[in-house]
């Protein structure tokens, strides 16, 4: 299993998301993943500022040598298929090889940012054709194209047109039944196919470290919450159950210690 961290998106400085990018390469963490939202609303209607997605992932592409990046997920309601298109051709040459590229139709917090800044929404329907657009712009390019995303639609649209799956959130037995299904749908010409699992965490050191962080930060029900070992137990479930990467979100995304208990402390568990 390959695993992947989040960046710390909803900031306005980029900074500390390059340092965490540099120091997962270091430690030997796989991949870096960037969210694309411009704001994070809260509940008492403030915004928080966020880093624009791909102009985010350029300035990790320069400044890292061999860790996989990309968005997750490029939302095909954001921009024009040609646009994001555009984007994510010019990381790849950036650079090669490194780029996956996962797209999704967004998420809860995605209509209140499109109203906005005036971009149209839409119906369910209307939303999974834009992302059906966008991944037919960005397939065949040089880059490994995913859906992330939850609906049997979605999903559906995954094993037909795209090069991998990513679900956010499901336990580990949800994500079983739901990967045998994707992968019951692939087309049986197709070469390669990627699972992949991603969930929030509060990750310490040990265990009573890993308590202190949950006590301190008061995360919301089902996020993981353990030292290294209850970490990789964990993943090591869902990498069972045919999930080839995981991607990691830490509810303190800023804190370069994540990175190096993933890279040092969970990698060498999980082999």
């Amino acid at each position: 299993m390959k695993l992947g961290l989040t960046l710390p998106s909803f900031r306005d400085q980029p900074e500390p998301a390059i340092e965490i990018a540099v120091t997962a390469e270091r430690v030997g963490v796989d991949g870096v993943f960037a969210f694309d939202h411009v704001f994070r609303e809260a509940k008492d209607g403030t915004r928080r500022p966020a880093l624009e997605c791909t102009t985010l992932l350029g300035a990790i592409a320069a400044e890292t040598d061999q860790v996989a990046f990309g968005p997750l997920v490029a939302r095909a309601t954001m921009r024009p298929p040609a646009t994001l298109a555009a984007a994510l051709d010019t990381l790849e040459r950036i650079a090669p090889g490194r780029l996956i590229a996962t797209l999704g139709a967004g998420d809860s917090a995605s209509e209140p940012e499109n109203a906005s800044f005036g971009l149209p929404w839409g119906s369910e329907e209307a939303r999974l054709q834009a992302l059906e657009h966008t991944l037919a712009a960005t397939r065949g390019r040089g880059y490994p194209t995913w859906v992330g995303g939850n609906s049997y639609a979605l999903r559906l649209l995954a094993a037909s047109d795209a090069d991998g799956w990513n679900r956010w959130g499901a336990p580990v037995g949800r994500f079983t039944r739901e990967a045998s299904a994707v992968r019951a749908q692939l087309p049986a010409a197709r070469d390669a196919f990627t699972l992949s699992w991603g969930g929030l965490f509060v990750l310490g050191t040990d265990e009573h470290s890993a308590e202190l962080k949950r006590v301190r930060l008061d995360p919301a029900p089902g996020v993981l919450v353990g030292g290294p070992e209850r970490v990789a137990e964990a993943l090591a479930a869902y990498g069972a159950a045919g999930a080839e990467w995981a991607m990691v979100g830490p509810v303190d995304s800023s804190d370069p210690e994540n990175a190096a208990i993933l890279g040092e402390r969970v990698a060498p568990l999980l082999g």
